[in-house]
């Protein structure tokens, strides 16, 4: 098999992991409905709370995480790829692990990947962003093997470190994945061009579903979930930031076509980099 049906599922998320389990199954189930075999949700798809008191008196392991196990019932259900762009969920030490699962069509846990890029950043309009002081990072990159395609996982973040996505595409990855809850300001400016750039520079297809609006806890996510094709076009958007799901074909075929059109990780070569300190200026 080298083509499958993906969806990219835009939510809301807001304080309550019950409501926004519901959301999310109404939407997944009306994807699969149109055909889609790989469905995929936002970045903290269970719960978007920026009080990190209040965070962790809602959240819990993963083992009883109430969204995760309505997750892979309706994996299973369905008989579908499920991957949950990420899942707040203790980490045991304290913190909270911002964690992707990828769920396989009979229920279980195929793979899991803890973000490892933290949002800590102050932003012109005066947000102030401090991930670490909650969030445990992960430390490696993972890929997953599925029947249709050798699938990379990352989250939000991640996507402004090329290196992740270079290293998994290297390894063989053909679909690589950003799922995510890009604050309005920062999508505005880079949202589109840096998932484009992911999968030009690498030859990929990158899905990535988003968080979009106006959340309960007064946050604002950009939306506009994408599917772009290893050619670096748009093939399926949510041009908007409400939630919904939107559909594209991916065939694999096209990863090769387009890797041995440009072979830039073909051609790769190493470098060292050097300073110029004490060069003598050269005469035109």
């Amino acid at each position: 098999m080298t083509s499958f049906t993906a969806a990219c599922i835009q939510l809301r998320s807001g304080k309550t992991i019950s409501d926004n389990a519901d959301a999310a199954e109404s939407l997944i189930r009306a994807a699969a409905k149109d055909g889609a075999q790989f469905v995929q949700t936002p970045e903290m798809s269970n719960v978007l709370v920026r009080s990190r008191e209040e965070l962790l008196e809602r959240i819990s392991d993963a083992e009883d995480d109430l969204f995760l196990k309505r997750a892979r019932a309706l994996a299973a259900e369905l008989g579908i790829y499920l991957h949950l762009g990420s899942l707040a969920v203790l980490a045991g030490n304290g913190k909270v692990a911002n964690r992707a699962f990828l769920i396989g069509p009979d229920g279980k846990i195929l793979a899991t990947y803890d973000k490892i890029h933290m949002f800590d950043v102050d932003l012109p309009n005066g947000e102030s962003w401090r991930e670490s002081a909650t969030y445990e990072p992960g430390t490696q990159t993972v890929i997953a093997d599925l029947p249709f395609a050798k699938v990379g996982m990352a989250v939000c973040y991640d996507i402004r470190f090329p290196a992740i996505f270079r290293t998994q595409a290297r390894q063989g990855a053909q679909v690589l994945t950003g799922p995510a809850a890009f604050t309005r300001q920062t999508g505005q400016a880079h949202w589109h061009v840096l998932q484009r750039s992911r999968a030009i520079e690498n030859g990929a297809y990158v899905i990535s579903a988003a968080q979009g609006g106006t959340h309960e806890d007064g946050r604002e996510t950009y939306g506009h979930s994408l599917i772009i094709d290893p050619w670096g076009a748009v093939i399926a958007e949510i041009d908007n930031d409400d939630p919904g799901y939107a559909l594209a074909e991916i065939d694999t075929q096209k990863v090769a076509d387009a890797r041995a059109r440009i072979p830039a990780i073909a051609n790769e070569r190493d470098f060292v980099c050097c300073h110029a300190d004490g060069l003598k200026e050269i005469s035109a």
